[in-house]
Formats: C-alpha cells, structure tokens, sequence
C-alpha cells in the first residue's frame, strides 16, 4: 500500500480502507479516520523524494490547498451529520462509489496519458487558478467523507486540467497538496475521537518503506504496472463495499 501511494500518488484510502473494511471487519468510520492518519504521515516522506527532484509545481499545489482544506473538513462534518445506526451502511455505500469511481478515473487518467506529449514536464502548463481550486474542493470533500481522493481523484482531475505536466509532475504535485488536505480530514475526525491509534501505527510500519521506495521509482519511471493493479483492487473493493456481491 506504501508503495502504491509512493510510486502514483494513489492507493492510501482507496486501498487501506477497504481492506480494514472487508477484511478486518473494522467500523468504516474507524477505518476512515485511521487511514487519514496513516497518510498524514505517508505523504510528507513521498512529496520530499518529488521535491529533491524538482518533479512538483508549488503554485499548482497552493491552489489546490484553497479549495481542499476547508472541504474536507466540510466532508468529516457532513459524514458525523449522517449519524444515527446507518451511518456506518452508508459510508460503506459511499465508499464503494467513490472506488469506483477512482477506478473509472484512473482508465481515463491512462488514456489521457497516451495522448499527451513526450516532453510534458513541470512548467510547460501556464496556472488555472479557478479551475484548480475546484479540483481541491472536488477532492477535498471526497477525502473527509470517505479517505478516498487525495491522490485517486485529483490526480485525475488535474491531468484534464493540465494535460501537459508530466506523470511524475502530476504525483510529486500532488503528494504536495495532500499533506494540509489530509492533515484537514484527519483533525477533523480527531476532534470528534474517531482515530484508532492501535490501528494506524502498525500500519505506518510496514508503510513507511513502502512509499519511500515507491516515491522514488515514481520520480524516475512510469507507474503502468501499479496503476493496473489499482484498478484491479479498487473495483473489486468497490463492488463488494456496495453489496455488488
């Protein structure tokens, strides 16, 4: 899961918190709100191998911020309105849409990759800056409500909006952007006592490595290989969160 997340800025939510869900039998919101904190962490050590190696647009990323910070907290208190017994039925229906549909834009993110230029890079693409502040609040209400779309999501939506930027342009970007998003998402449901310290520090343990390396080969390659298992596992995950079976 590190290594996913390291190596195409997707992965945290759309995978961890599925398989704390279906496999482990954790409360939804238990899981959502501990996967924020296991990427809060995450995060910072993928975007500082892109920004040694200069693979991040700041101004892009600044802009993001603006629209995604106030959202996910926004998402973590619409997710605390649902309350009640069902609460934790629908996170799981909303969860497994957001899986597929993560799933959905990364088959679209890879077309779209096929079409683009071999020479995108960092600063080719002039800044958008409404268009970019839409994908942060996009992205950022998805995140407090289900953990899913700090990277699945706008890294997806920012490839429509700079179709230009490179694909490791495009990670190192946005691993940037989703340090204060998910920071957001993750203080939110600590004020309400959500976090499942017992379950996010094992799982920074083996994940830590994991997005280090990933970061790294991200940085230098392209990330077919786990952008197809990714699809794989999320509309498998999706699928089963939204009782297709």
């Amino acid at each position: 899961m590190g290594f996913a997340v390291g190596m195409t800025g997707m992965g945290g939510g759309a995978l961890l918190t599925p398989v704390m869900v279906l496999l482990f039998g954790v409360d939804p919101l238990a899981a959502v709100s501990s996967d924020l904190v296991v990427s809060l962490v995450m995060k910072p050590v993928g975007a500082g191998v892109h920004i040694r190696h200069g693979t991040v647009r700041g101004d892009i990323a600044r802009w993001l911020c603006l629209g995604s910070v106030p959202a996910a907290f926004l998402g973590v208190l619409l997710l605390k309105a649902m309350g009640g017994d069902d609460a934790g039925t629908v996170l799981k229906r909303v969860l497994g849409g957001a899986l597929l549909l993560a799933a959905t834009a990364i088959v679209l993110r890879a077309r779209r990759q096929r079409r683009a230029p071999s020479t995108a890079g960092t600063a080719v693409a002039p800044l958008r800056r409404p268009a970019t502040a839409a994908v942060g609040v996009i992205g950022g209400l998805m995140v407090g409500l289900t953990s899913v779309g700090s990277g699945s999501l706008v890294i997806v939506m920012l490839l429509y909006v700079y179709p230009n930027l490179s694909p490791s342009a495009l990670v190192g970007t946005d691993l940037v952007q989703a340090i204060p998003l998910v920071a957001s998402a993750a203080l939110g449901h600590a004020l309400f006592g959500d976090v499942r310290i017992d379950l996010a520090l094992p799982l920074l343990l083996g994940a830590l490595p994991g997005v280090y390396l990933g970061a790294r080969v991200s940085s230098r390659a392209h990330e077919r290989l786990v952008r197809t298992a990714l699809v794989v596992l999320l509309t498998g995950s999706g699928l089963k969160l939204v009782g297709a079976f």
